[in-house]
C-alpha cells in the first residue's frame, strides 16, 4: 500500500481529532514510520487534489465520505451549476445561492443535501483547485473596468482591480482570478492580448483560455544556461557505439525537435529494426525545475503557426534533437523481426549514434515511388524499399488481429510570411507516414510487453473497449442509413468495428461511419495499469518514442534506465515509488493531453473560420456530418464544418430520430451521409461558428 493510501486510511477514522496538525503530523509520523516531511508534502497534496478535507477545525475527513464528495463544477450562463462526480450516474444540481462563487471548470467538494428522482442536489463548500486566469474582453461602465469572460458559462461580468497596464474597452486580455476573503471574485489583467477584431489577438486567447504559454519561467531559463551543447566522451562510455550505423530520421518538413531514428537491416533469417529514441532522461532530471515544468506542461502543442513546447529549445531542438550529422545519446529497442512478421528477439539498451540524414516524408514517398530523388535519398533508397517490405508484413498482421484503420480528415492550412491563412485543404498522407508509424508500434508495444513481463511500475498507452450500449447505438445508425453490419458477437474485438469500416470503404458515408465509430470508442489515455489497447488491438502498449515532446515518455525512459543501472535489481520499496510517480504521471499526462487536443482543435477552428469569412455567400457541395434536433451539421470537403438551423430547412413537421441521426418530415428528410448543397451565411470568428442554408431545393 502507498503512503498516500496509508495516511488516508489513517484519517478516515471519525474518532482522530487533534488539536492543531503539528500533533496529527507527529501522530501519521509515528504511526507510519516515515519522515515528518513527507507526511507534510503528501497530507498537503492530498488536501490540494480535494481527496482530504476540515471539515472543523483541525478535524479532517476523507473525499468520499461523510455525505460530501469532489468534483469539477460546471456553470452556466444563468449562474447555477452542475458538478460531475467520477462514479455518479448523473451530475449534482447546485442552485446559484449555493454556488460559493465558484467558476466554471474548478474543482470542489460538495455537501450532498438531497435525492429525489430528478437527481441530486448539493452545495458547493470548498474550491479545492481554483481557475488560475481568464480570458475574455475588456468593458468599460462608467470608470469602472470589467472582465467580459470569453467562456459564457462563467455568468457574471468580473470587476477588474487596478493595474499598471493601460487597458481599453474590448481589448483581449489575461487575467488572473483573486478571491477576497469573503469569497468573492474580482481579477488582475496580467496580459494584454490585442483587440478583438484581431484574428492573432483571438488565436493567443483561445491558447491562453487553456493556460498554454509560449515562455518557460525565468528558474528554467536560468538552468538552460547549464545545458551541453554537445555530449562528451565521458557521457559515451558504456553505452551502445551505433555512430558508424545507417541511422537517419523522417519527419515533417518544418519539424525542429527530432526524436527518433531509425535503420534496418535484412539477414536470410530476419530483419533487423533499430529504434532509437533521444535520450532526454540522461539531461532532465526527476526534481529539476525543468523536469517541474515540463510535468506540468505534461505535453507539446502544436498550432498551425507555432509550438509550444514542453522542452526548452535548448533541450528540444538542442542537444535532445537526434539532428544531422551529429554525435546524440539515445535508447535503442533493437528488434529481429522474422519474415511472417514475428519478433524473435530484441534489445533494450543505452546508445550514441550519428543520423547520416534528416529527411522528409515528402523526400521519402517520392524516392519510394521513384519519382524523385535526390543526393541523400538516393543513398537510402533500398533501406527505405527494405522498410516498406517489413511494413507491408507487418501491416497484413495488423489486418489479421482486427486493428482499426480510421481514416478522418485532417486540416492542412497554408500561411503568407506574415503568419496569415490564405488557403486550406484536407492534409494528404503518404507512404513514408506509414513506414514511420508501423515502426513506432512495433518498438512501444516491444517495451510495454518487456516491462508488463517484468511486473515493473510502467506507464502504458491504454484503450479500453466500448460499452455494449455505444456499440448497439452504432448498430442502430447504420441500420437507419440502410448499412448492412455484422451480428453483434458475445464479445465485441476490434475486428467487428473493423468490417463495418470495410463494408463502407467506397461509399459516401465512409467520413461519417468512421467519425461515428470513433464517437463510440472511449478515449485512450495514459495509466500505471496495463489495460491494452483496443484500437490497436494490442494487449501491451506504450508511448517510449517521442520524450521530447511526452511526459509519459520521458517517464518511462527514467525508469527503463534506471532499470538498465540497477542490473535488473529493484526493491520493493523502490517499485512502490515508481508506481506512485507512474500513477501521478499518467493523471497529469492525460489530463494535458485533452487540454492540448481542445486547444488545437480550437484554433484549427479559429482559421478555418477566418478563411471562409470572405466566402459567405458562396455554393458548396456538403455531406451532413452529424443530426441534431435544431438543425443538420454539414461538412465541407475541406474539412470546414457548420450548422444549417432547423429553422432554415424547408417548412416541415420535423421529427428527430436520435437512434437513426435523421430529422425527418412528413416531406423531407435528411439523414446523416446525405450529400447537400448548402450556402454560406454567417461567419462569427468569436465563437469560430459557421451558418449554412440549404442552396436550392434539395
Amino acid at each position: 500500500m502507498s503512503l498516500r493510501k496509508d495516511i488516508l486510511q489513517l484519517l478516515d477514522r471519525d474518532s482522530l481529532v487533534f488539536s492543531n496538525t503539528d500533533k496529527l503530523f507527529s501522530f501519521l509520523s509515528s504511526a507510519l514510520k516515515v519522515d515528518e516531511g513527507k507526511v507534510k508534502n503528501i497530507f498537503y497534496s492530498l488536501i490540494a487534489n480535494g481527496e482530504l478535507f476540515e471539515i472543523r477545525k483541525n478535524k479532517f475527513i476523507t473525499i468520499p465520505s461523510h455525505g460530501f464528495v469532489k468534483g469539477e463544477f460546471f456553470g452556466t450562463a444563468k449562474g447555477f451549476g452542475f458538478v460531475k462526480v467520477d462514479g455518479f450516474s448523473s451530475d449534482i444540481f447546485v442552485p446559484a445561492n449555493k454556488t460559493k462563487n465558484a467558476l466554471d471548470g474548478e474543482g470542489v467538494i460538495v455537501k450532498l443535501l438531497s435525492q429525489t428522482d430528478d437527481g441530486i442536489d448539493g452545495e458547493v463548500v470548498y474550491i479545492y483547485k481554483e481557475l488560475e486566469n481568464i480570458v475574455g474582453t475588456i468593458d468599460v461602465v462608467g470608470t469602472n473596468f470589467f472582465l467580459d469572460p470569453d467562456n459564457n458559462k462563467i455568468a457574471m461580468e468580473i470587476p477588474i482591480q487596478k493595474t499598471g497596464l493601460k487597458i481599453q474597452k474590448n481589448m483581449k486580455v489575461l487575467a488572473k482570478v483573486v478571491r477576497t476573503e469573503a469569497g468573492k471574485v474580482k481579477c488582475v489583467v496580467d496580459e494584454i492580448l490585442g483587440f478583438q477584431d484581431d484574428v492573432k489577438a483571438l488565436e493567443l486567447s483561445i491558447i491562453r483560455d487553456h493556460n498554454l504559454f509560449e515562455n518557460f519561467p525565468s528558474q528554467v531559463v536560468e538552468a538552460e544556461k547549464d545545458i551541453p551543447k554537445s555530449i562528451s566522451d565521458e557521457q559515451k562510455k558504456g553505452r551502445l557505439d551505433l555512430t558508424k550505423e545507417t541511422i537517419f530520421t523522417i519527419d515533417g518538413a518544418d519539424a525542429k525537435d527530432l526524436d527518433d531514428a531509425v535503420q534496418i537491416k535484412k539477414t536470410d533469417k530476419f530483419y533487423e529494426v533499430g529504434v532509437h529514441i533521444a535520450d532526454v532522461g540522461q539531461y532532465v532530471r526527476q526534481g529539476s525545475v525543468i523536469d517541474e515544468e515540463a510535468f506540468k506542461r505534461g505535453t507539446s502543442v502544436y498550432f498551425p503557426t507555432s509550438v509550444l513546447p514542453m522542452l526548452p529549445k535548448s533541450l528540444s531542438n538542442g542537444i535532445c534533437s537526434l539532428n544531422e550529422g551529429v554525435e546524440r545519446l539515445t535508447l535503442s529497442c533493437i528488434i529481429k523481426v522474422d519474415f511472417s512478421g514475428k519478433v524473435v528477439d530484441y534489445k533494450i539498451c543505452e546508445s550514441v549514434i550519428k543520423s547520416v540524414a534528416r529527411l522528409t516524408y515528402d523526400e521519402v514517398h517520392d524516392a519510394i515511388t521513384g519519382e524523385k530523388l535526390n543526393e541523400k535519398t538516393k543513398k537510402l533508397q533500398k533501406d527505405f524499399l527494405l522498410m516498406r517490405e517489413l511494413c507491408d508484413i507487418l501491416e497484413k498482421n495488423t489486418t489479421g488481429r482486427g486493428a482499426l484503420n480510421l481514416d478522418l480528415p485532417e486540416v492542412q492550412f497554408v500561411f503568407d510570411e506574415n503568419g496569415m491563412a490564405v488557403d486550406l485543404a484536407r492534409r494528404e498522407r503518404n507512404e513514408a507516414h506509414r513506414l514511420i508509424e508501423d515502426f513506432m508500434v512495433l518498438a512501444n508495444e516491444t517495451i510495454a510487453r518487456y516491462f508488463n513481463k517484468l511486473g515493473i511500475p510502467f506507464v502504458y498507452r491504454v484503450h479500453e473497449a466500448p460499452t455494449r450500449e455505444k456499440v448497439l447505438s452504432v448498430c442502430d445508425f447504420l441500420k437507419g442509413i440502410g448499412v448492412p453490419f455484422p451480428k453483434i458477437p458475445e464479445k465485441v474485438e476490434p475486428s467487428y468495428f473493423q468490417e463495418i469500416l470495410d463494408n463502407v470503404e467506397n461509399l459516401s458515408t465512409k467520413d461519417v461511419v468512421n467519425k461515428i465509430v470513433l464517437r463510440s470508442m472511449q478515449k485512450a489515455k495514459y495509466s500505471n495499469k496495463n489495460l491494452g489497447h483496443f484500437g490497436l488491438a494490442l494487449v501491451d502498449y506504450c508511448h517510449f518514442t517521442s520524450p521530447i515532446r511526452r511526459y509519459p515518455d520521458l517517464t518511462i525512459h527514467r525508469i527503463i534506465k534506471e532499470w538498465l543501472h540497477s542490473g535488473g535489481k529493484m526493491s520493493d520499496l523502490r517499485k512502490d515509488e515508481l508506481d506512485e510517480f507512474a500513477f501521478d504521471s499518467a493523471e497529469q499526462s492525460s489530463s494535458c493531453e485533452r487540454n492540448a487536443d481542445m486547444a488545437e482543435r480550437d484554433v484549427d477552428d479559429l482559421w478555418k473560420a477566418y478563411l471562409m469569412r470572405d466566402r459567405v455567400g458562396q455554393v458548396f457541395d456538403a455531406t451532413i456530418s452529424s443530426v441534431t434536433n435544431f438543425g443538420i451539421f454539414v461538412a465541407l470537403d475541406n474539412t470546414v464544418e457548420g450548422l444549417v438551423k432547423i429553422d432554415d430547412l424547408p417548412d416541415d413537421a420535423y421529427l428527430f430520430l436520435e437512434k437513426q441521426l435523421k430529422l425527418k418530415g412528413a416531406a423531407h428528410v435528411y439523414s446523416i451521409g446525405d450529400s447537400v448543397k448548402v450556402e454560406l451565411t454567417n461567419v462569427n470568428l468569436h465563437n469560430r461558428n459557421l451558418d449554412f442554408r440549404l442552396a436550392e431545393k434539395q
